[in-house]
């Protein structure tokens, strides 16, 4: 991040001397560790294990889990500011680490003691990395209607059955946070879904015992993280693996988890922009046309203007949604919010810097081809951008009832 009073975009006031301190950190690893390697990894579609190593080195894993657990015991904000960062540099590295985030505090604020004894001191390290999984094949954000189904055994224990869709981290991780079907008879079908804890080897093929990884899903754009399905066929969870230990809990559950999720898109978006609004205002100063620097002309002065806007505009929105969770309040509508208008102004603003650099964008040497290409994934990643509205206008109508 800038420094306090720099006359730079997406400054954040108020932050520690601390939160300064980490930011600045995750900077510098950002411009030295990812930036440089960045597109070749990406364009290789490989996952990036020295980068990740280096996460580790760092903290990074363990940035908003307690210090009692070995972590650093920092904020949402904290973490969406470095996911930020992060994702200036690469976006599919602040993938790793979201999955992973959305898993401890899954755990934090649901979890049993046991739970968070076993689990999080290992994340806090790396050691154990974190996927968590709603959606399936034929359901998408219709997350009440999930099949994937686990049936009580006689022994007290659970059968689980069906198939899983688009786990970021699928194959990587090492422990799951699954959303199934517990057959409770409740009327209202959210209130039958249960969540597991699954822990696994990390790997491709069969995993456990009824747990199958059958491979990487090819990408458009978001590569090196890999993205998969989930098959279970008879795979057998005992009742502790329950998140909470309750079932019927794990619709509630989970949607704690995509709030503060969609505040990490919200922030991977604000990243990438802010990385395509610095290549775009660079070349602008750098080529020339009919005898002046094609920023010197008025269309792309302009094209300038509104992108750093948009780019001001939407990490504020993030720092908001960010605060706002950490005062412990419901932010679904700021988090909803924050993460339609980032993903929506990224689009436009890596549009923007891929027309300011007219032909060479479209080469793959410039690193702007890779951000037209991962943008698209942050228009639908935690929820589509028309799920967003719906979400929005629904609580902006509680808000204003007549």
């Amino acid at each position: 991040m800038s420094a306090p009073g720099a006359n730079r975009l997406a400054a954040t006031d108020g932050l520690t001397d601390t939160q300064r301190d980490i930011l600045e950190t995750v900077r510098r690893f950002v411009d030295t560790e990812v930036l440089p390697v960045a597109t070749e990894l990406e364009h290789a579609d490989e996952y990036p294990t020295d980068i990740v190593a280096k996460m580790r080195e760092l903290g990074i894993f363990g940035i908003t889990i307690p210090e009692e657990f070995g972590g650093l015991g920092e904020s949402l904000l904290t973490y969406a500011l470095c996911v930020e960062e992060i994702s200036r540099g690469w976006m599919s590295v602040s993938g790793i680490i979201n999955t992973h985030f959305i898993v401890a505090y899954l755990l934090l604020n649901h979890g049993t003691v046991e739970q968070q004894r076993k689990f999080l001191p290992r994340m806090a390290t790396g050691e154990l990395t974190g996927a968590f999984s709603m959606s399936e094949p034929a359901l998408g954000s219709d997350v009440a209607a999930i099949t994937t189904t686990a049936a009580a055994t006689t022994d007290g224990a659970y059968e689980i059955t069906g198939q899983k869709m688009w786990l970021t981290n699928g194959g990587s991780s090492s422990l799951v946070a699954v959303l199934v079907r517990t057959p409770l008879g409740h009327d209202r079908p959210h209130q039958n879904l249960t969540t597991f804890l699954v822990e696994k080897t990390p790997g491709f093929g069969k995993v456990l015992p009824g747990v199958t990884i059958p491979g990487k899903i090819d990408k458009m754009g978001y590569k090196g993280v890999d993205t998969t399905e989930l098959i279970f066929d008879g795979y057998r969870a005992d009742a502790g693996q329950i998140l909470g230990g309750i079932p019927g809990r794990g619709f509630y559950q989970m949607m704690d988890g995509v709030e503060v999720g969609r505040v990490n898109v919200a922030a991977r978006a604000s990243g990438v922009a802010q990385r395509a609004f610095e290549l775009g205002v660079a070349y602008a100063q750098q080529r020339e046309t009919f005898g002046k620097r094609i920023a010197d002309h008025q269309a792309v002065l302009f094209r300038i203007a509104e992108m750093g806007t948009k780019v001001e505009a939407a990490h504020q929105m993030v720092v908001r949604a960010a605060r706002l969770k950490d005062t412990g309040a419901r932010n679904d509508l700021e988090a909803g919010m924050a993460k339609y208008l980032a993903s929506e102004y990224c689009r436009d603003v890596v549009e923007d810097a891929f027309r300011i650099h007219g032909g060479y964008g479209y080469a793959k040497e410039y690193e702007i081809e890779r951000l037209y290409r991962e943008a698209p994934m942050l228009l639908i990643g935690e929820g589509t951008a028309d799920i967003q509205r719906m979400i929005i206008g629904r609580r902006l109508l509680e808000n204003y009832a007549l």
